[in-house]
């Protein structure tokens, strides 16, 4: 990282800017040109290890994406704003961000999507939200296995 002065090094600290997080793009590899999709996620740390969960429809570039390669980069950022410094005639802005690359793969079974499902609506309710679970056969559901992952933020003094 060029700016070594914003680099967020505590992994603890890494999530909670994550936790702030609203979306997350994810980058897969489709030949010439990457291909970028916004999504809403769920996240979980176990051991040390963190997991992304997403959804989305059971078909589509993204879907056929995620079976050919099995690889995915990510990117999510927060907590923008604005600085002007009139008297230097000058702007900046604040920001705090994450990145990472990681093994993605479908979660099949019932019960796991269920989880899944949980875990993505309790970041975005803070509590468990009743959904249909009639949704559930119909919904791809998958995660990403954080490989490495590092964090930036930009903070005036």
């Amino acid at each position: 990282m060029r700016r070594s002065d914003r680099e967020i090094k505590d992994f603890d600290e890494i999530v909670k800017v994550l936790e702030k997080c609203d979306a997350v793009r994810l980058a897969f590899n489709d030949g010439e040109y990457p291909y970028i999709v916004v999504l809403s996620f769920g996240m979980q740390v176990k051991d040390g290890r963190l997991t992304l969960y997403f959804h989305s429809a059971k078909e589509g570039k993204k879907i056929d994406l995620i079976k050919r390669e099995g690889k995915a980069a990510f990117q999510a950022d927060c907590a923008h704003r604005l600085v002007f410094d009139e008297k230097k005639g000058s702007c900046t802005t604040e920001y705090e961000s994450v990145v990472g690359c990681g093994e993605i793969e479908f979660v099949e079974d019932e019960k796991e999507k269920i989880r899944a499902l949980d875990v993505l609506m309790e970041h975005y309710r803070g509590e468990n939200f009743r959904y249909s679970e009639a949704v559930v056969p119909m919904t791809a559901v998958f995660r990403l296995e954080v490989k490495s992952i590092s964090g930036k933020k930009s903070k005036k003094k």
